[in-house]
C-alpha cells in the first residue's frame, strides 16, 4: 500500500529537536521504527499509543526508505 508520507511527517525546529514527527505529534520516524526493529508488531504500536494509525506507521517506514534511497544517490555521485 503507498502511502503519501508527506503530509504525515513533520518536521519542526522547536519539536523533539526538530526531528521528523507523525502529524505533528511529539512520537518521531525514530520512535516507530525503533518500536518495530525491538519486535513490536503494527498492532501493539497502535495499541500502546492509539494516538497513532496503521497508516502513520507505513508513513514512517516509506520516510525513512525515501531518505536511505536520497542517501545512496548522493554518495553514488
Amino acid at each position: 500500500m503507498s502511502i503519501d508520507y508527506h503530509n504525515m511527517i513533520t518536521i519542526e525546529p522547536g519539536k523533539r529537536g526538530g526531528k521528523p514527527c507523525i502529524r505533528g505529534l511529539r512520537i518521531t520516524v525514530y520512535d516507530v521504527l525503533s518500536w518495530l526493529a525491538d519486535g513490536m508488531s503494527r498492532i501493539e504500536i497502535v495499541e500502546d499509543f492509539p494516538e497513532l494509525t496503521d497508516d502513520d506507521i507505513t508513513a514512517c517506514l516509506q520516510f525513512a526508505a525515501d531518505r536511505e534511497r536520497q542517501s545512496v544517490i548522493i554518495k553514488a555521485l
